[in-house]
């Protein structure tokens, strides 16, 4: 592979963009944007302390789900885009290989991708000086970003290489990261609710007079907390149906967002609470991992009240008693992609042994 042949297929791509009033236009909308959501943050998060950590997720969160929706339309024509146009015979006839061209138009729709970055960095920078922002943070947040990018980029440029048709390149694009972002979430909770266990409730409750008071041994009417003072009712036993999402929590393992939040590192506060957006998410999915339990006793005769009842662990300890999964996720992600952009070589090499029907030579 050539380095200058691969820069200069990049570049003339690149050129190709910036040319476009509507490119600045959509920089444009998307930093206003970044005004509004940057003060919305500190609003939210100035209000239960330093804002820094807070306001820094919302905005790489924010630029990562704008990358996402905008991507698509910028990769997912690149090659087939180039042979309606009758462009792309020209660049196969040339010296640059069929790797060169698929790598340099995979090049610039990456850089294209990481110029919202770019308008994003003043935003961070801002959050970042607010305070209490952790540096191990700011640096494995921003490359993951940055590979997300790189992911949704390289599967909207294969995808453009395997199909025929622009426009439905673009919408397989779109079918895709939706599938990854939105369809890993809804396929965790139908298949998750799906999947249930038997659970078992065992309930006692105190005895009451007919006028409503409690029955006590002693003959009062007020013995609660006295154990050997209190009649208890029989105990009854119930079941109920049980979601195990715990078996099926890696479904979110490649959801785009839960990626950058679990690899993020978490802080938290005296109470055990994440500090940012990241903390929360992270805390969320992997509170996913935890077998629920499958046996309940509620006690209105033990002292303790309801059987000793104890509150659920913090997001500290969620977190810490749980593995994280953000690089088997990515792992997919990268492989999903190597795959595509294989198959998009193999269908835009020369000389070309079969086309689809109606494909445009030059």
């Amino acid at each position: 592979m050539n380095l200058s042949r691969l820069w200069a297929i990049t570049r003339l791509e690149l050129l190709q963009r910036v040319r476009t009033v509507s490119w600045y236009v959509l920089l444009g909308v998307f930093a206003f944007l970044l005004v509004g959501v940057t003060a919305l943050a500190f609003i939210v998060f100035g209000g239960w302390g330093p804002g820094g950590p807070g306001v820094y997720s919302i905005v790489v969160c924010f630029t990562l789900l704008l990358v996402l929706l905008v991507s698509p339309t910028l990769s997912g024509n690149s090659i087939n885009g180039d042979r309606d146009a009758s462009t792309l015979a020209a660049l196969q006839v040339s010296l640059a290989t069929t790797g060169e061209i698929l790598w340099g138009k995979f090049l610039a729709a990456w850089i294209t991708g990481l110029a919202f970055v770019v308008v994003a960095t003043p935003f961070l920078v801002v959050a970042t000086l607010t305070g209490g922002v952790n540096p191990l943070v700011v640096v494995v947040s921003l490359a993951i970003l940055v590979a997300e990018i790189a992911v949704v980029s390289a599967i909207g440029v294969a995808l453009s290489g395997i199909l025929a048709r622009p426009l439905f390149s673009v919408a397989v694009t779109y079918l895709v990261v939706a599938a990854l972002t939105f369809g890993s979430s809804i396929a965790f909770g139908l298949v998750g609710a799906s999947i249930t266990s038997e659970g078992v409730s065992k309930s006692r409750s105190v005895a009451y007079n007919s006028d409503g008071t409690m029955t006590c041994r002693d003959g009062s009417d007020e013995c609660w907390g006295d154990a050997e003072n209190m009649v208890c009712e029989d105990w009854e036993t119930t079941t109920y149906r049980v979601p195990r999402f715990d078996r099926v929590w890696w479904m979110l393992s490649t959801n785009p967002f839960v990626i950058l939040a679990d690899a993020s590192p978490t802080t938290f506060d005296d109470r055990g609470n994440p500090d940012d957006l990241f903390g929360w998410i992270k805390a969320g999915v992997r509170s996913a991992q935890i077998t629920p339990p499958l046996e309940m006793t509620y006690d209105d005769c033990d002292p303790a009240g309801y059987g000793g009842y104890e509150p659920g662990p913090t997001p500290e300890e969620v977190i810490a008693q749980t593995v994280p999964s953000w690089f088997v996720g990515l792992a997919v992600q990268i492989a999903i992609a190597g795959l595509l952009l294989w198959w998009a070589w193999a269908r835009t090499r020369t000389p070309a042994r079969t086309l689809p029907p109606g494909t445009r030579i030059a």
